[in-house]
Formats: structure tokens, sequence, C-alpha cells
């Protein structure tokens, strides 16, 4: 039997082969919320990877973002699948976007695998073992001043308080730091600062499958992940805070100043 980390690479890559092939052949597009699409590739990508798996772990439960949770409550394994993370991204054929596989065990992360097809940057970890970019070790940056970083973030349309918040926190930044982007996936975001290109990241409304994979990646990279309080991040919570752990403290206190209501 394969092992977990193999079972995942193998997941990821038939997947972006699918996304691959398909990059200008998107079809119909369908509307999950006001501006939050998906497509028949979003579909078959999670098709792919739920079958890989399944095939080599039938008892595991696996939670897919278009097709849920199966029904496998009793397992203490628990695959996340983005199958397509950045799906605006790829039906205007702009080329960033990626798969993200994770695994957890009784709750805790074990790996994480995220695949960017059209770049071919095959970005994994695993627990204890560190992180890897296609088979060379990656760390995150040392810049430690926040005047001197490099941020990325994004914004979530369906939550409107979410979204005027990160307008304040976007601003914030913008003023304080080098440099902020917004690209349109997460979970590369995630390994952009788990490989230096990034310095950190902040998002809110995110769910689980788009940031499990890239979290144990950067944790592993020597990076931070936590809530916007600097607590142990919550997968099925509403903030991320990614950081090299350098700027991280900085970081926290200008989402403080950003809170539309401040902490008692």
């Amino acid at each position: 039997m394969k092992n977990y980390l193999e079972v995942a690479l193998e997941a990821v890559k038939k997947a972006g082969e699918v996304l691959r092939s398909n990059l200008d052949n998107v079809g119909k597009i369908e509307y999950k919320g006001e501006k939050s699409i998906v497509t028949k590739v979003d579909l078959l990508s999670e098709k792919v990877i739920k079958e890989t798996i399944s095939k080599h772990f039938p008892g595991h439960s696996i939670l897919g973002e278009e097709t849920g949770r199966d029904k496998k409550e009793s397992s203490s394994y628990l695959w996340l699948v983005d199958p397509l993370d950045g799906t605006t991204n790829y039906a205007h054929s702009y080329p960033h976007f990626a798969v993200s596989i994770a695994l957890q065990a009784k709750g805790e992360l074990q790996l994480g695998v995220v695949y960017n097809p059209v770049r071919e940057e095959l970005f994994y970890a695993q627990e204890g073992r560190g992180a890897y970019l296609n088979g060379k070790k990656i760390r995150v940056s040392k810049i430690d001043a926040l005047e001197e970083s490099h941020l990325v973030t994004g914004f979530v349309y369906e939550k409107t308080n979410l979204f005027e918040e990160n307008i304040i926190h976007f601003e914030n930044f913008l003023r304080r730091a080098q440099s902020v982007r917004r690209d349109g996936s997460a979970a590369l975001d995630l390994c952009y600062v788990a490989c230096g290109r990034f310095d950190g990241f902040w998002e809110l409304g995110l769910d689980a499958w788009d940031i499990a994979g890239g979290t144990i990646i950067l944790e592993e990279a020597g990076g931070l992940v936590t809530d916007f309080g600097g607590r142990k991040i919550d997968l099925y919570g509403e903030e991320l805070l990614a950081t090299n752990g350098l700027i991280h403290n900085e970081m926290i206190k200008l989402l403080y100043l950003g809170r539309p209501k401040h902490p008692n």
C-alpha cells in the first residue's frame, strides 16, 4: 500500500492534469454565491482526487469543497480537498491557481500538498519532516520589519462584514508595508510565504480546505500560522494570519487597530 504522501502526490498530479488540459475549455460557469463561481473543472478535479484517495484508503473520510463530506464520520482520518483554489483566476485563464490536499489524523494535520500545474510547482510537507518545493527544501524569509515586508491578502465577497473589515486592514498595511498583493489563491499565498516570496499573509472568511494544505507547509518551513490574536489557528474559524514569524507581532498589532470592535 502506498503511504499517505505518495497518494496525495498522485492525486494532485492527476487533478493538475485535469486543470491544465481544460484551461481554455472551462465551459459553463455557475454561481454558488454572488461572486463565488464553480465550473465543470472544479467538479472533475474533485472527482479524480476522491477516487484516488478512496482507492488506497477506503476507510478514510474526505471533505471536498464542491461535494462536501462523505458519511464516514467514525474515521479518525480526514482528507481536506480544494480541487481548484483560484477558480475565478482559472475561469479567466489567469495562470495562478492550484490543487490543495491535506490529511488530518485525530484532528491534527499530518501532511499538505499544493500544486500549481501551469508553473509545475509542487509544494509539500509532512509533520516534522520539513517543507519542499519540487524536492528542494524551503524556508521562510528573514525580513523582520513590517516596513520592508511583501504582503498578500484576499477578500471574501459573500460575508459583507468581513469584506468591509478587510478593506480597513488592507489600507493600514498599504500604508505600513513595502507592498501588498491580492493574487486570488489562499493555498498558493501560504506556500509563497513558506518559500519566502511573501513575508506575511492575512485573510478573513476562508474555509478549511482553502488553508489546511498550505498551513502545514508553512509551519514546516519555519513560519507561524494563527488567528488575528496570535492563538492557534482554527481551520474552521474566520481569521488567518500567516507569516515568517518575525513580523507576526507587528501584523497582530495593526490588525487589532483595524478591527471594527476591539475585544475586551
